[in-house]
């Protein structure tokens, strides 16, 4: 079976979750793995505020359509795009 990868919107950072159980919230997930990266240094040292207006704000995106911090996450892969412009 071959994983069909979404396709990368323009001016964006992709993360990449690889999860081994479901998460009840999405939120947490990506902080700690916004924090671990270091393609992105601004990224990197965002706050939990900052985060928070960015779902508000609507940068945050899974396959093309709005993500909610309160969003649960499969058991995979999931490709999370953040919006920077």
């Amino acid at each position: 079976m071959t994983e069909i990868i979404p396709e990368q919107p323009k001016n964006s950072f992709r993360v990449t979750l690889s999860l081994m159980h479901r998460e009840p919230r999405m939120d947490n997930v990506l902080l700690t793995a916004l924090r671990s990266q270091d393609e992105n240094p601004t990224l990197k040292i965002v706050s939990r505020g900052a985060l928070k207006t960015m779902f508000q704000t609507s940068k945050i995106m899974i396959k093309g359509q709005r993500a909610k911090s309160s969003s649960s996450l499969a058991k995979g892969t999931t490709y999370v795009d953040i919006l920077l412009a």
